[in-house]
């Protein structure tokens, strides 16, 4: 059983001098292209004519040009109004509007239209509502099952903090096939990156969607570059796998405004490449360690070597 951890209150003073009044410059390997193409414009205008959100936009993300440009996008159901204060998003903080009963339906048409073969959906935090969401996830997966039924389903979630234990009890029995909840970043920056959130809460929900649906896949992901030590991650990966995790994502954390927390440094290339292969050595069923990594790049192609890894992993015990 994972355990609960009372976290630092202060970041360590060695470094905060760097990470208040240095940003370094951004390195090649991390510039993209803008987006042109006319599939990023077919898939802006579905998102448009279906009045829905995604991630991509409200939390800048630097692959948006490549993902849709395939079609690809993350939908993000839930407002664009998040209840938390993480000082590394883009995401606006403030009072939630009430739910769109409606949305699930978009969701699952917009995917339809799109023809897409594997969907990510995401979400604000909303500790304004009693189950924090759960029953608009789990009745967006149900609409997609309706309307888009050969489309895997992967789902990116909040932590439920406040919620009942009904609550993820309910998304689990909607059936995602990948079950995702980013930990973001090593517990000792959670006061400063992460305020809202607790380490093992979070930890400990990944852990119970294995207990409730072992046949679930689960996935998580953290940021590097925020000023953690490659101790620090080595540790969260242990954590991981204790709670069965099969996945894990590692990409570059970018600042999107001169408000939110600082790079403390560009984490290189083969940097990136350790990570994976130790990942891949305390025993995930599939790494993905990039610069450019992002919870939902490539995710189809992702879903679909995770898949094939789990077999192979089955056929070598029987």
């Amino acid at each position: 059983m994972l355990r609960d951890l009372k976290l630092p209150n202060q970041r360590h003073p060695e470094k905060a001098h760097k990470r208040d009044n240095f940003q370094p410059k951004k390195p090649d390997w991390i510039r993209v292209k803008a987006p042109t193409s006319v599939g990023y414009i077919k898939t802006r205008d579905i998102i448009r004519d279906q009045k829905l959100l995604t991630v991509c936009e409200e939390a800048g993300c630097p692959n948006m040009g490549e993902c849709w440009s395939q079609g690809h996008a993350t939908m993000m159901i839930m407002g664009d109004i998040c209840t938390r204060g993480c000082t590394f998003c883009n995401v606006a903080t403030g009072k939630p509007k009430s739910l769109d009963e409606f949305e699930p339906g978009r969701v699952a048409h917009a995917v339809a239209e799109l023809g897409l073969s594997h969907v990510v959906i995401t979400s604000v935090d909303r500790d304004d509502l009693v189950d924090g969401g759960a029953e608009h996830f789990a009745q967006t997966i149900r609409a997609l099952r309706r309307r888009a039924p050969n489309t895997t389903i992967e789902i990116l979630t909040p932590d439920f903090l406040k919620c009942p234990p009904s609550a993820l009890e309910t998304v689990v029995a909607a059936r995602p096939d990948v079950f995702n909840h980013n930990l973001e970043t090593v517990p000792s920056l959670y006061p400063e990156v992460r305020p809202g959130a607790r380490y093992f809460t979070s930890l400990r929900l990944l852990q119970r969607v294995k207990e409730l649906n072992p046949g679930i896949f689960t996935k998580s992901g953290i940021m590097v570059g925020l000023g953690e030590e490659r101790q620090a991650v080595a540790q969260v990966m242990d954590d991981m796998r204790a709670a069965d995790v099969d996945f894990l994502t590692i990409g570059q954390y970018l600042q999107p405004t001169p408000k939110h927390h600082p790079v403390d440094r560009f984490v290189t290339p083969d940097e990136f490449k350790a990570y994976e292969t130790a990942a891949y050595g305390k025993g995930f069923l599939m790494v993905s360690a990039t610069p450019l990594t992002r919870s939902s790049y490539h995710a189809g192609d992702d879903f679909a070597q995770l898949r094939k890894a789990r077999m192979e992993k089955f056929s070598v015990k029987n």
